[in-house]
């Protein structure tokens, strides 16, 4: 990955095959895509087998035809991500590979998937399925976000709450998981109900200092604007004009599940997040959220968006884990 100018390469036939060549209109954008010392072409490279060189605003990609047009579309994706105002790294460069190799080098798609904007970041889809996820989230009152953990679930649907909430498009946003442990039991734990409760709700509480100030965090929720409680402070509440998520919902009951779904008000928005592979209740009780999805799907107006092991966007061996405990239940069976 050289400053150099390209040299054909050999095709299969015999004959050199010249490389794929990609041009960019603003030379100053480029260090941006680049990456300090090259690094994000030094990661497309790695991940597709191709060899990367540049000169000027033209980029010349070397290697196998379909991963040179893969990695075209994924250059582009980028260079419009940047051109946008986003700043990409290498998380970013997975995911303009993994949505370049979905895309099969289709060149209709010629915009990157849209993101969103929270207080301190702009959040962009890694993959076709966060990309439906977030239109989903986006056109519809109920969505349910299904699949392994480290797909971005819970935290595109936090981000997406946050945008409405500083759009003034909802009034208040209510994060909300069941207290339900995976081998301990909370009267065993040290504290009062908040202090046993709230390393349950930390994941949630990340997610919101990662997309807001942590002083405007403290103060809407001081105010009211933002709660985070377990499920079972919902009961009995009407929560209206509301972005409402419920996260690790595989491990409500029926009626906790119940409960909550019922609990959508005029002008509100509910996500249920969860994986149905990490169920902890108890031997013998039914996951809330398997039952709703077999209840409720195909019902007007409820959006459903399925994860697998392939949209994990955590680090790479986190997917590889996910795979591999799947086979292992699959070889069980």
């Amino acid at each position: 990955m050289t400053a150099q100018r390209p040299t054909p390469v050999q095709g299969d036939d015999g004959g050199a095959r010249r490389p794929l060549i990609v041009d960019f209109a603003d030379n100053r954008l480029l260090p941006h895509l680049f990456g300090e010392h090259d690094v994000h072409l030094a990661r497309i490279e790695r991940a597709l087998g191709v060899s990367v060189s540049s000169r000027g605003n033209r980029i010349a990609i070397s290697g196998d035809a379909e991963a040179a047009t893969i990695t075209r579309h994924a250059l582009r994706d980028l260079y419009k991500r940047i051109e946008s105002g986003h700043e990409i790294g290498p998380g970013d460069v997975d995911g303009a590979i993994r949505l370049a190799v979905a895309a099969e080098g289709d060149e209709v798609r010629t915009q990157p998937l849209a993101g969103i904007r929270t207080g301190r970041r702009s959040i962009l889809p890694r993959s076709p399925a966060q990309g439906a996820y977030l239109e989903a989230l986006g056109n519809n009152e109920l969505v349910f976000g299904l699949g392994p953990a480290g797909t971005g679930k819970t935290y595109l649907a936090v981000a997406v709450a946050v945008a409405m909430l500083l759009d003034r498009r909802v009034d208040r946003l209510v994060l909300s998981r069941p207290a339900v442990e995976a081998g301990e039991r909370l009267g065993f734990l040290p504290g009062d109900m908040k202090e046993k409760v709230d390393p349950y709700l930390r994941p949630l509480y990340d997610a919101l200092h990662d997309m807001m100030p942590p002083g405007e965090v403290t103060r809407r929720m001081e105010s009211g604007e933002i709660e985070v409680a377990p499920l079972a402070f919902m009961r009995g509440r009407t929560l209206a004009h509301s972005f409402v998520i419920l996260d690790e919902a595989q491990n409500t009951t029926t009626g906790q599940m119940k409960m909550f779904l019922t609990r959508l008000g005029e002008g509100g928005r509910m996500a249920v997040t969860g994986d149905p592979s990490q169920i902890d209740l108890p031997p013998g009780v039914r996951s809330g959220l398997v039952e709703a999805v077999e209840t409720l799907e195909g019902v007007p107006g409820i959006g459903f968006c399925r994860f697998g092991e392939g949209d994990v966007v955590r680090h790479p061996l986190v997917s590889k884990i996910v795979r591999a405990y799947r086979l292992r239940e699959e070889g069980g069976r």
